[in-house]
Protein backbone atom coordinates (compact mmCIF):
# COMPACT_ATOMS: atom_id res chain seq x y z
CA UNK A 1 0.00 0.00 0.00
CA UNK A 2 1.04 3.64 -0.68
CA UNK A 3 2.68 5.59 1.85
CA UNK A 4 0.32 8.26 1.36
CA UNK A 5 -2.61 6.18 1.53
CA UNK A 6 -1.42 4.31 4.79
CA UNK A 7 -1.13 7.99 6.62
CA UNK A 8 -4.46 8.86 5.32
CA UNK A 9 -5.86 6.21 6.96
CA UNK A 10 -3.95 6.70 10.16
CA UNK A 11 -5.03 10.31 10.24
CA UNK A 12 -9.01 9.55 9.30
CA UNK A 13 -8.66 7.03 12.65
CA UNK A 14 -7.16 9.75 14.56
CA UNK A 15 -9.46 12.13 13.50
CA UNK A 16 -12.74 9.38 15.00
CA UNK A 17 -10.81 9.07 18.14
CA UNK A 18 -10.58 12.72 18.52
CA UNK A 19 -14.59 12.49 18.06
CA UNK A 20 -14.91 9.51 20.47
CA UNK A 21 -12.87 11.23 23.19
CA UNK A 22 -14.91 14.54 22.49
CA UNK A 23 -18.00 13.36 23.23
CA UNK A 24 -17.10 10.53 26.23
CA UNK A 25 -15.71 14.33 27.84
CA UNK A 26 -19.07 15.75 27.16
CA UNK A 27 -21.21 12.81 28.12
CA UNK A 28 -19.39 12.14 31.46
CA UNK A 29 -20.90 11.43 34.31
CA UNK A 30 -18.09 11.78 37.25
CA UNK A 31 -15.06 14.57 37.18
CA UNK A 32 -12.81 11.42 37.05
CA UNK A 33 -14.18 10.17 34.02
CA UNK A 34 -14.33 14.10 32.62
CA UNK A 35 -10.60 14.21 33.62
CA UNK A 36 -9.87 11.00 31.61
CA UNK A 37 -11.45 11.49 28.35
CA UNK A 38 -10.24 15.28 28.25
CA UNK A 39 -6.50 14.21 29.03
CA UNK A 40 -7.04 11.10 26.14
CA UNK A 41 -8.85 14.01 23.66
CA UNK A 42 -5.73 16.27 24.76
CA UNK A 43 -3.08 13.52 23.70
CA UNK A 44 -5.39 12.46 20.63
CA UNK A 45 -5.40 16.06 19.43
CA UNK A 46 -1.73 15.99 19.68
CA UNK A 47 -0.85 12.94 17.39
CA UNK A 48 -3.34 14.34 15.13
CA UNK A 49 -1.23 17.46 15.08
CA UNK A 50 1.60 15.28 14.52
CA UNK A 51 0.43 13.37 11.82
CA UNK A 52 -1.01 16.06 9.91
CA UNK A 53 2.27 18.04 10.08
CA UNK A 54 4.08 15.00 8.86
CA UNK A 55 1.64 15.01 5.75
CA UNK A 56 2.04 18.20 4.94
CA UNK A 57 5.45 17.82 4.63
CA UNK A 58 5.66 15.45 2.41
CA UNK A 59 3.34 17.89 0.04
CA UNK A 60 0.36 15.13 1.14
CA UNK A 61 -1.76 17.30 2.91
CA UNK A 62 -1.64 20.58 1.54
CA UNK A 63 -2.98 23.99 3.67
CA UNK A 64 -5.04 26.33 1.01
CA UNK A 65 -4.66 30.30 2.03
CA UNK A 66 -8.05 31.53 2.33
CA UNK A 67 -9.26 34.57 0.08
CA UNK A 68 -9.50 37.74 2.25
CA UNK A 69 -13.15 38.31 0.35
CA UNK A 70 -14.87 35.02 1.38
CA UNK A 71 -13.42 35.69 5.07
CA UNK A 72 -14.63 39.39 5.35
CA UNK A 73 -18.35 37.92 3.33
CA UNK A 74 -18.23 34.90 5.91
CA UNK A 75 -17.88 37.51 8.97
CA UNK A 76 -20.37 39.73 7.86
CA UNK A 77 -23.16 37.09 6.88
CA UNK A 78 -22.81 35.48 10.58
CA UNK A 79 -22.54 39.50 11.97
CA UNK A 80 -25.62 39.89 10.46
CA UNK A 81 -27.02 36.86 12.15
CA UNK A 82 -26.95 38.81 15.60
Amino acid sequence: MEDRVIMDNILSTAKGACDLMMHGAIESSTPDVHCAFTQAFNDTLSMQNEIYKRMAVKGWYPAQQAEQQKINDARQKFASQN
